[in-house]
């Protein structure tokens, strides 16, 4: 996206030297991992249920003691809002999201909505104006841990589904989007996307290894990986494993194996950035003396332009071509979900870039393999993101952990990118 971004500059050239309360931020983090709190450290607050309405209600409350106001659309997005001196302009909106994963950290979703808490926070105690409003946001059912489609909220307001489809989406228990936002009261009345934004950031924590990994503070985000998804099955025969001669078998799972290792070397031949896993395998008849006649598994390709996913694509294709043909075995590719690639605004990376720098923390260019609600972002408004490390690359896992002093470096970065972005009136 090559949008310029229109947010009027700011009146005092050189912003204000500031930092975030680290310590703040973390008893924050600290007080909302306490509802849905698991025994193992973790956290379990599944979207629309009660935990979920208690974790809104405590940052709305946080939201409301800093005097933003607070805006509510139909999806359940929260928008909390500091005014600027020109109201006018579109707001520099920060946000992540508050739900979990069944056995969720404390941090993914969690860290971006309180660090742009704490923005607001610094910004109150250092009585600074800036030139755009400032707007904090938490999305509905990022996770889809417990209802589909994933990113539900941002993506109903970047009106990538609609409204009627996300409301009509069940949980296991048959209880409904629409049903449960009312429930816990978070049905509200603006429609989803109008509202404006002027450009977005979400800090986040890595939910991978490479930072930790090269002694980095702060990713640099470049983009969100592409993402292709496909059923493949192999049909061959199943017949008796002492019988059948090797040269007369129609093996499929020999035959997938074939196929999935040539997933791994697509990736591989596609790198840096190619991503190529198979995560699911179902054999038929699955048994110990029967020669599979049947094998379905998943792929799920990922690279970081739509154009390179596209080109593993015809790759795989290819492969399964020449396989099926040698073979005398069916082969069928079916893509079953598609995510594009999201390359974020050069602007918003470089104000990232810009923050680190003046901070004097170490940071790189890094590239996001999950799915984020700055995807959606990134189609509607300038957009960037921000990495933190964490502990051994882990996350939707209990066990999910960074450092006080990472999140504190992250918070300050998205700070001073959205002053950058946002104006000081001077």
């Amino acid at each position: 996206m090559d949008t310029v971004i229109t947010t009027a500059p700011a009146t005092t050239p050189v912003l204000p030297d500031v930092r975030v309360k680290g310590d703040r931020l973390w008893q924050s983090l600290m007080e909302l991992a306490q509802i849905g709190a698991t025994p193992k450290g973790g956290v379990c607050r599944l979207t629309l249920t009660d935990l979920d309405r208690q974790g809104r209600d405590l940052v709305i409350g946080w939201a409301k003691d800093a005097g933003l106001s607070v805006t509510i659309d139909k999806i359940g997005n929260v928008f909390m809002r500091r005014a600027g001196r020109n109201n006018s302009l579109p707001p520099i909106m920060t946000g992540s999201h508050i739900d979990t994963q069944p056995t969720g950290g404390k941090f993914d979703g969690n860290f971006g909505v309180l660090a742009g808490l704490e923005v607001i926070r610094t910004l109150n105690d250092y009585d600074i104006e800036t030139e755009a409003p400032v707007e904090l946001a938490f999305w509905t059912n990022e996770e889809g841990s417990r209802f589909v489609p994933v990113m539900m909220g941002s993506g109903v307001f970047a009106h990538i589904f609609s409204l009627e489809h996300a409301y009509a989406a069940t949980d296991t228990e048959g209880k409904t989007v629409k049903g449960e936002l009312e429930r816990i009261g978070y049905i509200g009345e603006q429609e989803p996307g109008d509202h404006p934004i002027g450009a977005y950031f979400e800090a986040h924590i890595e939910q991978g290894p490479i930072l930790e990994d090269e002694g980095i503070t702060i990713g640099v985000v470049q983009a969100v990986l592409g993402i292709r998804w496909y059923d493949c099955v192999v049909t061959g025969m199943e017949a008796h494993a002492g019988p059948t001669p090797m040269a007369l078998r129609q093996d499929a799972l020999q035959v997938a194996a074939r196929v999935m290792q040539e997933v791994v070397a697509i990736a591989n031949r596609f790198g840096p950035h190619g991503r190529g896993t198979v995560g699911m395998v179902q054999v038929f008849p699955n048994s110990r003396n029967v020669i599979p006649g049947q094998v379905k598994f998943s792929i799920d390709f990922r690279n970081m332009t739509d154009a390179l996913v596209d080109e593993m694509d015809a790759a795989i294709r290819t492969y399964a071509d020449q396989v099926a043909a040698e073979t005398g075995l069916s082969i069928a590719i079916t893509q079953v979900s598609h995510y594009p690639a999201a390359p974020f605004h050069p602007d918003c990376k470089a104000a990232v870039r810009h923050a680190a720098d003046k901070l004097g923390y170490s940071n790189m260019d890094i590239v996001s393999g999950a799915g984020h609600d700055a995807v959606y972002m990134s189609m509607l408004a300038p957009t960037g993101m921000i990495f933190i490390p964490c502990k051994d690359g882990i996350s939707h896992n209990e066990i999910e952990d960074t450092q006080p002093e990472q999140v504190t470096a992250g918070a300050n970065v998205l700070l001073h990118a959205m002053l950058e972005r946002a104006g000081v009136v001077g």
